[in-house]
């Protein structure tokens, strides 16, 4: 094979990225699905985290329309006069802005709760979809001393309370995951039988696992095929086992109508699903098309407005998700780059393609870095590539336990004020670097 058919890049990605992904994948959901952000009232449930001022709150709403989301739960109106005028204020930001989201809201399944909820439709003049919730699992019933004929009672004289009143009701039973067949059954027929258009699927803790998530699912549509009219079903979990995504597309795949996430994963304890990661893996799976890239902008907005730091190694969105100082890593994202292949350079070395999302790799300078970190970091900032700037460089960086920031690595590129710099004439001219020919 001669040099010019080894360097030629493949004619098709697939020549070069055998995906096992592909051999067993998961199936793309046949129904149609969407997403519901609740991250403006599951999310702000967290004891760490500030509830955003209403201007950040529309500002999140846009960018959740931007992302293709299409439904949002606003609040809990009955939680006090803020979060009512706040739910009131962002349902008529939806209709003003003409944004392409369905708002819904929470309460318990107590008419005093439920009330709010009518009221904020009124006061906005806008359909608001009521989540009504209520625990359903033999845990619960025992804690509160509950049985299943009144969680039952409570919950249709809920719902009938809330359809006379010109609601749409879904019905949300806490803790779903641990909760009989039995009583669920009962729970669910009545829901139906009084009005609810959707179930909720609800994993409180943290406790499914994808198998469980499948047979849940597939045991409720099995009950929903017998049942009259259309009733959507929706999937919402948390993250205490760190299988919040892995569920949320396993309940997709058995057949659930809706995911509700949140916006980097905010929460009660560890948290719920994340919104972006969910949408990040739906869009490389090719479940969805949406346009994404304003997904980085969405968790900068919720980091900031609930101001919960991302962790630098956060998918996508922290600090060190395409940034690399490694010697090998680097120099194969460099050799990539310079053959002018930048959809070669963003997946060399990353499962997650950066210039989809806006975003580049970014290659440092630290104790396992190789010369052509250096020769790269110089380069890309438009500083001369010498051998002796580029020794000194690398001579710190093997020294030192941590990635040289920009500033340490250029005290040792321009002079130290007040002194001139003295300039070497090499004994022969060096050939130029690899980038530099690139750049000719």
């Amino acid at each position: 094979m001669s040099k010019s058919q080894t360097s030629a890049f493949p004619s098709k990605p697939d020549d070069i990225i055998f995906d096992w992904n592909d051999v067993q994948s998961a199936a793309r959901p046949a129904q149609a699905f969407d997403l519901n952000d609740e991250t403006l009232r599951d999310g702000v449930q967290s004891p760490s985290v500030v509830d955003p001022p209403i201007e950040d709150k529309f500002e999140l709403l846009g960018l959740m329309s931007k992302l293709g989301i299409r439904a949002v739960n606003i609040g809990l109106p009955g939680a006090g006069r803020r979060a009512f005028d706040d739910v009131v204020a962002q349902a008529k930001y939806i209709a003003k802005n003409k944004l392409a989201l369905q708002p819904n809201c929470a309460a318990r399944t107590v008419i005093t709760d439920i009330k709010p909820v009518v009221e904020a439709s009124q006061a906005s003049g806008q359909k608001i979809v009521l989540y009504t919730f209520i625990g359903s699992s033999p845990i619960r019933q025992w804690a509160e001393n509950w049985t299943v004929d009144f969680i039952e009672k409570t919950s249709a004289e809920a719902i009938s309370f809330a359809v006379k009143e010109g609601l749409e009701v879904a019905y949300v039973t806490e803790d779903t995951t641990r909760s009989s067949p039995a009583t669920l059954d009962v729970l669910f027929r009545s829901a139906i039988e009084h009005g609810a258009s959707r179930l909720v699927l609800c994993d409180t803790v943290g406790h499914a696992t994808p198998a469980g998530v499948k047979a849940l699912v597939e045991w409720t549509r099995g009950l929903l095929s017998k049942a009259r009219g259309q009733v959507k079903l929706d999937w919402h979990g948390h993250n205490d086992r760190g299988l919040a995504i892995t569920n949320a597309l396993a309940a997709l795949e058995a057949g659930v109508d809706r995911v509700h996430a949140c916006g980097l994963g905010v929460g009660e304890r560890v948290g719920n699903t994340s919104m972006d990661q969910l949408l990040l893996n739906l869009k490389l799976m090719g479940w969805v098309d949406y346009d994404l890239s304003a997904l980085v902008e969405y968790v900068n907005k919720v980091s900031k407005s609930t101001r919960v730091a991302i962790p630098v190694n956060y998918p996508l969105s922290g600090a060190d998700a395409f940034r690399t100082a490694t010697g090998v890593h680097a120099a194969a994202i460099i050799k990539a780059k310079n053959r002018g292949n930048d959809w070669l350079a963003d997946r060399v070395y990353s499962g997650v393609p950066a210039g989809e999302f806006g975003l580049e790799q970014v290659i440092e300078v630290g104790h396992m870095s190789g010369m052509s970190n250096v020769r790269y970091w110089l380069s890309k900032r438009g500083y001369p590539v010498t051998d002796e700037v580029c020794e000194k460089i690398l001579k710190r960086a093997k020294s030192s336990a941590w990635t040289l920031g920009e500033k340490e690595i250029l005290s040792l590129v321009k002079p130290t004020k007040g002194k001139k710099a003295v300039a070497k004439a090499p004994r022969k001219k060096p050939a130029r670097t690899s980038i530099e020919r690139a750049k000719r």
